[in-house]
């Protein structure tokens, strides 16, 4: 698998993570010193990989169970060495998010660093 296929799978586990309200898939896709962070209802809103993974584990029924359409969409990767950035656009609790996520790959995975986030819609 090739870094771009790599980065794609690691953020279709981050999609499922929140698809799926898996806990335990957002600790896989993101680094455990991971930092969420955006603006929320016009707050700034700073979480830690713990405190996200059991936000999105919390939201029950998760939206596959509550048949809502998975919606992902990469619209851009910039790999540079061991480190990516890549920009998409994923459907989330009714809202579209646009989240920029900062990528280290170690021992050959790529996992999510920073994630900053934009409530489109």
């Amino acid at each position: 698998m090739d870094n771009k296929q790599a980065i794609a799978a690691t953020m279709q586990i981050y999609f499922d993570s929140m698809y799926l309200s898996d806990r335990n898939k957002v600790l896989q896709a993101f680094h455990p010193h991971a930092k969420i962070t955006g603006y929320m209802g016009g707050n700034l809103l700073e979480q830690t990989v713990e405190e996200f993974a059991n936000f999105v584990g919390a939201q029950t029924p998760s939206a596959k169970d509550q048949g809502e359409e998975p919606m992902l969409e990469i619209l851009s990767v910039d790999i540079t060495g061991d480190t990516a950035v890549a920009k998409v656009r994923d459907g989330y609790l009714g809202m579209i998010f646009v989240d920029t996520l900062s990528m280290l790959k170690i021992d050959e995975n790529w996992v999510i660093y920073n994630k900053l986030f934009h409530v489109e819609g």
